[in-house]
């Protein structure tokens, strides 16, 4: 027969909180082999630079994509914003200066809600973090940062991620 093992509530607690812990860190952590993130800001062969005045200009000329569309440069007003989706993936666009384009992640940085454009900024209708149009940056609410960027160009009446 085993001897009896003498288990105290506190014991129970901690073991249990301990292995919790354990699966918490270990479901949060990531191997240089499944993290996707690139910390290279230097454009390779397939990505397209921007030079200083904003025009994009092409890293490789032979490998170089021509992106994705995500809208007509018409359907974005100059001074507002439009939702659009970029790889399945909620992304705003925003024309603050006519023919000028910018885009950012939709998902609110508070607590991951779909932010959605109003008349001069991007409201979440969540927990009412509003951002700037054209830089992305916080303007009020909980959120604690800025909106992620997308990198889009625009060509002809064509606005392009990528």
């Amino acid at each position: 027969m085993a001897p009896a093992i003498n288990l105290s509530r506190r014991s129970m607690i901690l073991v249990g909180g301990s292995a919790a812990a354990a699966v918490a860190l270990a479901a949060c952590s990531s191997t240089p082999d499944t993290d996707t993130a690139s910390t290279d800001a230097s454009p390779t062969k397939t990505e397209s630079a921007t030079d200083p005045t904003g025009s994009a200009t092409d890293a490789g000329a032979e490998t170089a994509p021509a992106g994705t569309e995500v809208a007509k440069l018409a359907d974005i007003p100059v001074g507002g914003g439009i939702a659009a989706t970029l790889d399945g993936q909620p992304i705003l666009l925003a024309q603050p200066t006519e023919g000028t384009v910018v885009a950012f992640s939709a998902i609110c940085t508070h607590q991951g809600c779909k932010v959605e454009p109003a008349a001069t900024e991007f409201d979440c209708p969540c927990h009412q973090s509003r951002y700037d149009l054209a830089t992305g940056e916080v303007l009020g609410g909980p959120a604690p940062r800025a909106l992620d960027r997308v990198t889009v160009t625009v060509a002809g009446d064509t606005v392009l991620a990528g």
